[in-house]
C-alpha cells in the first residue's frame, strides 16, 4: 500500500438516499456543507444520493424509472449555442 494517499480525517456521516428517504450511518471523508440529527440524538454531516442500494433497480430486482430527462434538458439548455 502506497503511502500518503489516503485520508486521515475518517468521521461518521450519514447519507440519505434522496429517492426513498433511507439514511445509513458510516465513516467517510467525504466533505458536506449540511447535517442532520441521527437516531442517537447526535448531529452529523449529511451526503444527500441519488441512489443508493435500497433504490438501485439492480438490487431491488424491480424495474424502475430514472428520471434522467431533467439533468439531460439542464445540461443542454445551459450548453446550447445562442
Amino acid at each position: 500500500m502506497k503511502q500518503g494517499i489516503h485520508p486521515q480525517s475518517y468521521r461518521f456521516v450519514v447519507f440519505k438516499d434522496m429517492s426513498n428517504g433511507y439514511t445509513f450511518l458510516t465513516r467517510s471523508a467525504a466533505a458536506s456543507k449540511e447535517t442532520i440529527k441521527w437516531e442517537d440524538g447526535n448531529e452529523y454531516p449529511l451526503i444527500k444520493l441519488e441512489i443508493s442500494n435500497t433504490s438501485h433497480p439492480f438490487f431491488t430486482g424491480q424495474k424502475v424509472l430514472v428520471d434522467t430527462a431533467g439533468r439531460i434538458d439542464k445540461f443542454k439548455k445551459k450548453y446550447a449555442k445562442k
